[in-house]
C-alpha cells in the first residue's frame, strides 16, 4: 500500500470525533452500521483511523450523526500543528490522542455550552489549572 493511502493523524482524529458523536448519540456501532449499510467492523475500524473516510461517506455520517461536516475536524488543525512540533522537538513519531471517555464526556458537555464568553472562562480556567499542575511552570 503506497504511503499516501495509509492513514494519516487526520484520519485517526475524524475517526475519533465519529465515535465521540456516535456516543453522545447513544448509538451501538452496530447501530450507526445499519444506519449507514455499513458493517460494525467496518465502523470501528473508521473510529480506529485504520480505515480512511471517503469524502462521500463522511457526508453520509455527517448527516446521520447530524451534524456539520466540519464536525469532524474541529480541534484538528491545532492537534497536528502540535503534533509536528513534538516531532520537531523529540524526533519521535507522534500519533493521534487516545482520550480518555472522562474527556469525551467534557469535551461533549463543553461542546453544549453556547456562550462564548463562558466558552473562552472555562477554557483559560483549565488552562490555568493545567499549567499550575505542569513541573516546568514552577520554573517560570
Amino acid at each position: 500500500m503506497s504511503e499516501s493511502k495509509l492513514p494519516s493523524d487526520i484520519d485517526r482524529i475524524v475517526g475519533q470525533r465519529v465515535r465521540w458523536r456516535r456516543r453522545e448519540l447513544k448509538l451501538t456501532q452496530e447501530k450507526l452500521g445499519d444506519l449507514l449499510d455499513l458493517t460494525f467492523q467496518q465502523v470501528q475500524k473508521y473510529e480506529k483511523g485504520v480505515n480512511r473516510i471517503s469524502a462521500g461517506r463522511l457526508y453520509e455520517m455527517a448527516t446521520v450523526l447530524g451534524v456539520p461536516i466540519s464536525y469532524f475536524y474541529d480541534g484538528a488543525e491545532d492537534h497536528i500543528q502540535s503534533t509536528r512540533g513534538a516531532l520537531q522537538e523529540n524526533d519521535e513519531d507522534a500519533s493521534a490522542p487516545v482520550l480518555s471517555s472522562e474527556t469525551m464526556e467534557l469535551i461533549a458537555a463543553f461542546q453544549k455550552i453556547t456562550d462564548p464568553s463562558l466558552r473562552k472562562s472555562i477554557l483559560a480556567t483549565v488552562r490555568a489549572a493545567a499549567q499550575a499542575l505542569t513541573p516546568d511552570s514552577s520554573e517560570n
